[in-house]
C-alpha cells in the first residue's frame, strides 16, 4: 500500500536539496503537497557521481528518520536535474553544471537502493509542472517556464500537458543564438543563455566594469580590475536595488535580450503566459520594462497581445514544488 509522503530531489549546479512533502491523504495534484522538512548541501561538482548520489541517499535517510518517517511511508521519489537527460530510462546525461555526470544511471541507482518509484526530469520541465499545478500558471494550457538561474531552459505545457520533445531535449532555448557575438553561454557565443542568465549577466558586467573602469570612469560596486574579473550576477542585482546606474544598465541590456528571446518564442509557440524563476524574481523589475519594449517591436501583435511575462509564484520555494511534482507524475 503506497505511503503519504513524497521525497524531492533538486540537484543544481550550486546546491543540492532535499524535501519531503505530505500528501496528506490526496491524491489531487491541484493541492500542494505540505513541506514537512528540507536538507540543502553544496553540489561537489569535483565528487564522482556515485559518491554523491550516495551522499544524496545517506542524507535523504537521515531527513526521513529525523522525522519520524519510514522509507515505507514513501510513495514516490521526484528527481530534478539540469538536463540533458533522458527521463524515459532514468539517466543523466550530460549537465554542463554537473562536468563528471556521463550516462548516470540515477533511477536504477535509487531505486534499488530505497525501493521507491522514481521518476526524473529536467529541471525547467519540473519548474514548469510546479508553476502549473501550484503557482503562475494555474488555470492555464499554455505556458512557457523559464529557469533564468546559472543557465536558462525552458519547460513547456503544451495543451495541458507537458513537451518534451523527441528525447527530452525541448525547451534548450538558451542555445538559440541573438547575436553573431556576444557573452558566452551554452557553448555559444551571443546565445540566448549567454545573455539572460546568472553567468550571462556576471560576464556582460565583467565585461562592461572592466572597460568603464580601463577608461578612468568609476563604478560605484566595483572599484577595481581586479574585483570585476569576480562580479557575480547576485552582485549586480544588489547594486541594482540600491541604486547603481552602471548595474541598472547591465539589467536592462540583458533584458533587451531577454525581449528578443522571448518574441521568438512567443511567435513559435502562441503561449498564454511565460513564467521566470530565479533571477528574474529577484531583480527582474529592472530588466522587464526593457523586454516588453522589444516585444512590443518584434513579436507578432496578435500573440503578444495573449501572452502575459509574469515572473515564478512559487519563488524561493519553487525548486521544492519542482521536485515533489515529478514525484507526483505518475498519479
Amino acid at each position: 500500500m503506497p505511503g503519504r509522503y513524497l521525497l524531492g530531489i533538486d540537484i543544481g549546479g550550486t546546491k543540492t536539496a532535499l524535501v519531503i512533502g505530505d500528501m496528506a491523504g490526496t491524491k489531487d495534484t491541484s493541492t500542494p503537497p505540505k513541506i514537512v522538512d528540507k536538507k540543502v548541501f553544496i553540489t561537489d561538482h569535483q565528487a564522482d557521481p556515485l559518491e554523491f548520489i550516495n551522499k544524496i541517499l545517506d542524507s535523504s535517510a537521515s531527513l526521513l528518520s529525523e522525522n519520524d518517517i519510514s522509507i515505507l511511508d514513501l510513495d514516490a521519489v521526484g528527481i530534478s536535474c539540469g538536463g540533458p537527460l533522458d527521463s524515459k530510462s532514468g539517466v543523466i546525461i550530460s549537465p554542463p553544471n554537473l562536468p563528471r555526470w556521463h550516462n548516470v544511471p540515477i533511477i536504477k541507482i535509487v531505486e534499488s537502493r530505497l525501493e521507491v518509484e522514481t521518476f526524473l526530469q529536467n529541471d525547467a520541465n519540473a519548474g514548469a509542472l510546479a508553476e502549473w499545478h501550484y503557482g503562475a500558471g494555474r488555470g492555464f494550457k499554455n505556458i512557457i517556464f523559464l529557469t533564468f538561474g546559472t543557465g536558462i531552459g525552458a519547460g513547456l505545457i503544451l495543451d495541458g500537458r507537458l513537451y518534451s520533445g523527441t528525447n527530452d531535449l525541448a525547451g534548450e532555448v538558451g542555445h538559440i543564438r541573438l547575436e553573431r557575438d556576444g557573452p558566452m553561454g551554452y557553448g555559444k557565443p551571443g546565445s540566448f543563455e549567454g545573455f539572460c542568465s546568472g553567468t550571462g549577466i556576471a560576464n556582460l558586467a565583467r565585461t562592461t566594469v572592466t572597460r568603464l573602469l580601463e577608461n578612468g570612469q568609476k563604478v560605484g560596486f566595483c572599484s577595481s580590475l581586479e574585483a570585476a574579473e569576480k562580479i557575480t550576477a547576485k552582485d549586480v542585482c544588489e547594486a541594482a536595488a540600491s541604486g547603481d546606474e552602471v548595474a541598472v544598465g547591465i539589467l536592462r541590456e540583458s533584458g533587451k535580450y531577454l525581449g528578443k528571446g522571448l518574441s521568438i518564442l512567443i511567435d513559435i509557440l502562441n503561449p498564454e503566459r511565460i513564467i521566470i524563476g530565479s533571477i528574474f524574481n529577484r531583480c527582474g523589475r529592472f530588466m522587464q520594462e526593457e523586454a516588453e519594449r522589444v516585444i512590443a517591436e518584434e513579436a507578432l501583435e496578435l500573440s503578444r497581445n495573449v501572452c502575459s511575462i509574469v515572473p515564478s509564484r512559487l519563488g524561493e520555494n519553487l525548486g521544492d514544488y519542482a521536485a515533489l511534482s515529478v514525484a507526483l507524475m505518475h498519479y
